[in-house]
């Protein structure tokens, strides 16, 4: 049986681009995936709070140390971070999402390290915008990514493609959507009992996920659900930007008598306010306050309701514009 059943045509973001039809395939998931469509486009993107961050790029940076594996967190331009990885055993380093070159190679310095990786997440300027200039600086550097677009680009990336910094294992996941060849990266260090980090970009923020300029409603799904929420739940979650107050007052919403969303934006205030960054999470945590990672619970089915005139039951099919 087929339910031609159309979803809500208008779309607050000229830059949401859906306008093919995607005939989803009979599966369990296809509830939830109707939920999460409604949520993102009736739900967040109307949804909103005016949050400046004056001065970001000069709040300071901060460590997250392990014995393994150490990150070091540098807030760049308004909203958006690089992290410097660092392995403890070779001191070996790569960047994630280098913009600012010069704070990108002072943190390299102040640590001792050889800088010899460029992670990119995604070929937008706030990512990739500084990699020519870094290639430049420091000559001879590996720049990955999951895109052509990504600037100076030497080593082409798919989803489970695996390489080493140093002694840690890093391993591609292609999470499209945001971009079409975004890529996230999941860092191990081999033997260890170590948490593992993931680096996500714009696709999984603290409490929310990226905007989709280049995907699908599915294809975000999957990339949070049958993805990232794969991943072991102590995995740290290192977002491309500071979006965690906006994203827990919008999850607040969804969700008003959520304990694990009041305490994490008490939290999060406060660290915002004393200068500090609100970063990282990990996969377990997102899956208490992130709504996008939550469309299975009962509390955000009936805040989605209130919206969304149609849920399917499990035995439907969809049609999606």
């Amino acid at each position: 049986m087929f339910f031609h059943l159309p979803l809500e045509q208008e779309r607050r973001r000229s830059d949401m681009s859906l306008t093919r039809l995607l005939v989803l395939n009979l599966c369990s998931d296809l509830p939830f995936l109707h939920l999460f469509t409604c949520l993102f486009f009736k739900g967040f993107s109307s949804f909103q709070v005016n949050f400046l961050h004056p001065e970001f790029e000069r709040r300071p940076s901060q460590i997250v140390s392990q014995d393994n594996m150490k990150v070091e967190i540098l807030p760049a331009l308004t909203d958006n971070y690089m992290y410097l990885l660092v392995d403890e055993e070779t001191k070996e380093a790569a960047i994630v999402d280098p913009v600012q070159p010069q704070k990108v190679l002072d943190a390299a310095k102040k640590h001792g390290v050889k800088l010899t990786t460029v992670l990119t997440t995604h070929h937008h300027w706030d990512h990739a915008g500084g990699n020519e200039k870094l290639v430049k600086m420091e000559p001879g550097l590996r720049v990955y990514g999951g895109d052509s677009r990504v600037g100076a680009l030497t080593q082409k990336v798919s989803h489970l493609t695996t390489f080493q910094v140093g002694s840690l294992n890093v391993k591609c996941l292609s999470t499209p959507c945001h971009t079409s060849g975004h890529i996230c990266y999941f860092v191990t260090k081999p033997n260890s009992s170590e948490p593992p980090a993931v680096f996500t970009g714009d696709t999984l923020f603290v409490a929310g996920c990226g905007k989709f300029f280049e995907g699908t409603p599915e294809e975000m799904y999957r990339a949070l659900i049958e993805v990232l929420g794969r991943l072991p739940p102590e995995t740290k979650v290192y977002c491309g930007h500071e979006y965690t107050i906006n994203n827990l007052k919008f999850a607040r919403h969804v969700e008003p008598n959520n304990a694990a969303i009041q305490r994490k934006l008490s939290w999060a205030k406060a660290k915002y306010d004393g200068g500090e960054a609100t970063i990282p999470s990990t996969i377990g945590e997102e899956f208490t306050y992130n709504p996008f990672m939550r469309v299975r619970e009962a509390t955000v089915q009936h805040h989605v309701r209130g919206f969304c005139h149609w849920v399917p039951m499990e035995t439907d099919f969809l049609l999606v514009i």
